[in-house]
């Protein structure tokens, strides 16, 4: 089983060319988890800005917009970046992820420095609502905390892999509402969130969807078909070992959902928002061949 650090680990080829492995236990069926893909085009940029780029001074993504064009796989996967906009206060790249010749996800990302940023500040009071259950992480890591407990696994955990990377705690006495989820997550094997992990983060709840439908059906896929990140604050160089995310559904119709997705730190703060839109598709289109992958004739969702 691999770790964050190795699942996501980045090669450069050359000054705007990246690799990276996808391994099959980040997988959902046979597909890697968008979130862990996010993951990579974030150390991706990350590798970029901190060697062909380090001129700029721009270490931390602000913002991330990823469409997937078709379904990934496990196996290598080459990355090119083209530098778009380079500013004082921002730059913008884009970056193409590409497999067996079939280009699956395309992204425009924003760097920019948090400890050099200037500018107006004002509180604007906001909260959850309806609010989350408090919560003692003392407590909370030995599933003793009066509020939240933790979920040993979430529904066709071998069809969904990658969901077992974490520890899921919800509330002890359910969701708020059906089209609502809470949850406190934290690495099963004990290692820290940092900044490449808040897509994965982001992009890792139970399925508002399986809250309405009946419980004896198979498993269904709900491939992303475009994902936003905006993030609020840079997570310390070590990293967290508690993140909490809210996600919400507004609309669930004919096949397709929105996700809205907020990620606050243990303080409270906000640390990313997120919104993703989603199609709801029957599991075998996860796992259905490829129709002639030597042409690059991949397989669109």
């Amino acid at each position: 089983m691999t770790s964050w650090a190795e699942a996501t680990a980045i090669k450069a080829l050359d000054s705007h060319t990246y690799s990276s492995i996808f391994p099959a236990d980040w997988c959902i069926g046979k597909v890697p988890h968008g979130g862990f893909v996010t993951g990579c085009f974030l150390g991706v940029v990350s590798t970029h800005f901190n060697t062909t780029l380090s001129r700029q001074n721009q270490p931390h993504t602000i913002t991330l917009h990823l469409e997937f064009l078709r379904r990934t796989q496990e196996g290598p996967a080459i990355f090119k970046v083209q530098d778009v906009k380079l500013g004082r206060q921002a730059s913008v790249v884009h970056v193409s992820m590409s497999q067996d010749g079939r280009e699956e996800v395309v992204g425009y990302i924003t760097n920019s420095n948090f400890h050099t940023e200037e500018g107006v500040s004002f509180d604007t009071k906001y909260e959850l609502h309806p609010p989350a259950p408090p919560v003692d992480f003392l407590k909370l890591k030995d599933n003793k905390d009066e509020n939240w407990a933790r979920q040993e696994k979430l529904p066709f955990p071998n069809f969904r892999k990658a969901t077992q990377k974490v520890k899921w705690f919800f509330p002890r006495n359910g969701q708020a509402m059906k089209s609502l989820a809470d949850e406190w997550l934290c690495f099963t094997n004990g290692e820290k969130f940092t900044n490449t992990s808040l897509g994965y983060v982001a992009d890792m709840f139970p399925q508002i969807v399986e809250n309405y439908k009946d419980e004896k059906a198979g498993p269904f896929w709900y491939p992303t078909l475009l994902l936003n990140l905006d993030i609020k604050k840079p997570l310390p160089e070590e990293g967290v070992e508690w993140l909490f995310a809210r996600v919400r559904s507004k609309q669930i119709k004919n096949g397709r959902l929105d996700l809205e997705v907020i990620v606050l730190d243990e303080g409270g703060d906000i640390v990313a928002l997120s919104h993703h839109v989603c199609l709801v598709l029957d599991a075998g289109r996860n796992l259905a061949a490829r129709k002639n992958p030597s042409k690059g004739d991949g397989a669109k969702i």
